[in-house]
């Protein structure tokens, strides 16, 4: 006959399972709701490669996810003097980060490195010093060049960017879209299937590590 349990260690017993039943509804409910993306492009060029890159994305998005492109159209020059009044635009792409499970950065290379415009609206959304929007954020990057290399030097310093903000970033694949005149169509439209390809895994795998650093 097995002895006894003592009466403490029941409730003990059944504490632990109530918080295991907690944490699992819990995670239900997590992973019921839709992945909510912000996709942005550091470029304001109205046919830009790069924004053409974000629009094949919101076609090639996954169910159970949603991808939202947000324009830096507007985001004025960084001045720290106003970061405790902030201008409305970058307030409303703070907000945006803050509401989104998960980003997506699509950039040009412009003298090895990330643009102005990209780097200068990174620098207002992670002010002041106790409000970096970009905390612990998962994050995949893309790039789209003329070049030969396809805009890789500046996916390889906008990673440095990203661990300054303490983001996690996706390492693979690796969508890094060289020659892309010859891969967009009269439209402006991205018509390259592996390319196509490369981006709807990029995305599923930024899903499913958005996903994982929830249940954390």
């Amino acid at each position: 006959m097995n002895p006894q349990i003592p009466h403490n260690a029941k409730n003990d017993r059944l504490f632990e399972r109530e918080i295991d039943i907690n944490q699992w509804i819990k995670i239900t409910l997590i992973m019921s709701k839709p992945i909510i993306i912000l996709g942005f492009a550091g470029s304001l060029r109205e046919d830009s490669y790069n924004k053409a890159l974000l629009r094949a994305a919101s076609e090639l998005v996954p169910e159970g996810a949603k991808l939202e492109i947000f324009d830096l159209e507007g985001v004025p020059l960084f001045n720290q003097d106003l970061e405790y009044r902030m201008p409305q635009k970058v307030k409303e792409f703070k907000a945006k980060i803050r509401a989104a499970d998960a980003l997506l950065i699509a950039t040009p290379e412009h003298n090895y490195s990330v643009p102005g415009v990209l780097k200068n609206a990174i620098d207002w959304a992670s002010r002041p010093y106790d409000d970096n929007s970009f905390e612990g954020k998962p994050v995949a990057i893309m790039s789209a060049s003329p070049g030969m290399l396809g805009g890789a030097r500046a996916q390889y310093h906008l990673r440095q960017v990203l661990v300054s903000l303490n983001m996690h970033a996706i390492n693979r694949p690796e969508v890094i879209v060289a020659s892309v005149e010859e891969k967009i169509d009269e439209k402006g439209n991205l018509a390259d299937e592996k390319t196509r390809k490369k981006i709807r895994q990029l995305l599923e795998s930024l899903i499913d590590w958005a996903k994982r650093l929830k249940k954390e």
